[in-house]
């Protein structure tokens, strides 16, 4: 037969074996010994095996063998670099190995003791294998009587060897397929469904529903109460660790009806619960959630238990798509955590009613940011002793098209569930920058103001830089401004939030901490944290000098400032029995109504020019 007959019938071969559907259809590991087996037959070679290479390139491991005379016989056999340099460094070369005298071929000779002479191999026929670009194994033809191999033989050899490169090509496609599903459709810390797939089964179950008349089906929406206390404490590992347990309870949980739990959020979870949807069969699941929840969990050697609010809506009387369904449940939930957590709430029309306002609410805040629509009001911070306007503190205000001056409190806490706390914080530093550049251009320079950090713009390791270009931009220096932060921003131990405000004093600024006395921070720490100034919060000045309390917290912050070196503002003066007792006990420093309430910058400008004396 001559050569040019013989390549065509091995390839028809194995054309023919590639493209049968029950060849295709196989695992890997029977696609390599049918391969193994023509190639045997075929050719008519004692053995054909095929080999892996580990991924650092130093080791094959036998993955195939067939064996002309006995047929398949998988024998476990590695062989390592440092006994066959030679070999593997032929290899690399991707270049066939044909060794007609394997025994004193240079490039296979290592072999001889520990591998020829035992089988009694005497030819050798070696293919690369290839997994993309790189070479992860070989297919080696061996013969036990000398052979030398033709040119049809080297061509089906490699062929084989490019099949099975092509096999492992798809099956590294099939694997990433398979990753990038995981990826889309589940959680990597705990492993449950996300909310993508969530989402989908809701839809699924949806249009199910809507092929059989009076079923439906309920959504239980899940978020952990307080899970920010634990990551100030713990950081965020303990808080990740935290999530995780809860997450491994509640797909331990049985619960009757359940199709899907999900994590759908930071440390919020969903539930799908498909029978016994009656009310009393629901306020037992409901039961067994919270309980599974609030049942005690140790962490380093800590004992925790967490609640949880939860929010519950139901198909189709709460929502008759997907997203409105989500919707209904997240509001619920909002409603059960704004009424004192670690309760639930089932959906209603005035949750409706309310979570409708609030999401339009949400749209206009957006939209009022973008447009830089808000307005930043001033309120004075004076002396003591002559209420000489020694400072102001901006404080941010929004005029709605619709509803008017809006309460700060109304539109902040909209803004912190929606995520725009960082975009509120940059309107108002670039207005206060502003501010501050036209009135020096004016030859009316303001006092030091002071800008609220909220803290999620703390915890922002950006901060320090997109104040530093926003001073850059407009000219102003940063010993011109004073930033205050809440205690409850600072009670955490973050290395990057103390970077953070080491960073902003390095500008030149001064840092206050503001509402003290409320919070939850460590006394211990403060000395720890580049303050300057404490602000003690509006809610124990009220009743001063008549509530001996809050006489007593006052004097005891006094005495911690001074302890500390650091200058305290009394918030909330409106009387002048309170600036004279303040006075009396050496605060140095008020701000309240009694002086002047937050006014734009225009009236600013005029108190300035006349010190509030009259006030006194």
């Amino acid at each position: 037969m001559s050569q040019n007959k013989t390549f065509i019938e091995f390839h028809e071969a194995l054309l023919k074996l590639s493209h049968n559907p029950d060849f295709i259809g196989d695992n890997r590991s029977r696609k390599l010994a049918s391969l193994s087996d023509l190639a045997g037959q075929l050719l008519q070679v004692d053995r054909v095996s095929i080999w892996q290479m580990n991924a650092t390139g130093d080791r094959i491991d036998s993955e195939a063998l067939y064996r002309l005379e006995g047929g398949h016989d998988y024998q476990p056999i590695a062989l390592v670099e440092s006994d066959n340099p030679a070999y593997f460094r032929a290899l690399r070369t991707a270049r066939v190995i044909d060794a007609s005298e394997a025994h004193s071929d240079p490039r296979t000779a290592a072999f001889n003791e520990t591998y020829f002479e035992p089988l009694g191999i005497h030819s050798l026929l070696d293919a690369p294998i290839f997994d993309g670009g790189r070479l992860s194994g070989v297919i080696c033809l061996e013969s036990l009587r000398r052979r030398t191999w033709t040119l049809p033989e080297i061509s089906f050899a490699t062929a084989i060897a490019d099949t099975i490169s092509l096999i492992n090509t798809h099956e590294a496609w099939i694997r990433s397929q398979k990753q990038l599903a995981y990826v889309t459709h589940f959680d990597s810390l705990t492993g449950l469904p996300n909310l993508q797939s969530f989402r989908e089964r809701v839809l699924h179950l949806i249009q199910k529903m809507r092929q059989r008349a009076g079923e439906g089906f309920t959504l239980i929406w899940i978020d952990l109460d307080r899970l920010k206390s634990v990551n100030d404490g713990m950081g965020a590992a303990g808080g990740n660790r935290v999530i995780a347990e809860i997450a491994n309870r509640l797909r331990s949980l049985y619960l009757n009806g359940r199709d899907k739990v999900a994590r759908v959020g930071g440390d919020e979870f969903a539930v799908l619960i498909r029978t016994n949807t009656d009310s009393d069969r629901i306020d037992y699941v409901i039961h067994q959630i919270q309980h599974c929840i609030s049942d005690p969990l140790v962490i380093d050697d800590r004992t925790l238990r967490m609640t949880a609010s939860l929010g519950v809506c139901r198909y189709p009387e709460d929502g008759g798509d997907t997203e409105s369904l989500l919707r209904s449940a997240e509001a619920a939930m909002y409603h059960a955590k704004e009424n004192g957590r670690a309760r639930m709430q089932a959906f209603s029309s005035e949750i409706h009613s309310t979570a409708r306002s609030r999401f339009v609410l949400e749209g206009e805040l957006r939209q009022a940011i973008q447009n830089n629509a808000l307005d930043v009001f001033y309120q004075p911070i004076v002396n003591t002793a002559d209420a000489h306007m020694v400072s102001i503190e901006a404080l941010v205000r929004w005029h709605h098209p619709e509803q008017g001056w809006m309460a700060p409190i109304e539109f902040l806490d909209v803004a912190r569930n929606a995520g725009l706390m960082q975009d509120l914080g940059e309107v108002v530093l670039r207005r206060v920058c502003q501010d501050r550049q036209q009135a020096a251009s004016r030859g009316h320079p303001l006092p030091i103001t002071a800008i609220n950090l909220a803290a999620e713009q703390v915890m922002d390791d950006r901060l320090p830089r997109q104040v530093q270009e926003m001073l850059e931009q407009y000219g102003v220096a940063g010993s011109e401004l004073q930033f205050e932060v809440t205690e409850d921003a600072i009670k955490g131990d973050s290395k990057s939030m103390q970077a953070t405000l080491n960073e902003l004093v390095a500008l030149g600024s001064r840092l206050s901490i503001d509402d003290f006395g409320t919070g939850y921070s460590s006394l211990s720490r403060l000395k720890h944290l580049p303050f300057s100034r404490l602000k003690i919060d509006r809610s124990f000045i009220r009743d001063i000098p008549d509530d001996a309390d809050d006489i007593a917290i006052t004097l005891s912050i006094l005495g911690l400032a001074r302890g500390l070196g650091m200058e305290v503002v009394a918030e909330g003066v409106e009387t002048e029995d309170q600036r004279q007792w303040l006075q009396q006990q050496g605060c140095e420093l008020l701000q309240g109504y009694l002086f002047s309430k937050p006014v734009p910058i225009d009236q600013l400008r005029s108190l300035h020019s006349n010190p509030l004396r009259s006030a006194l």
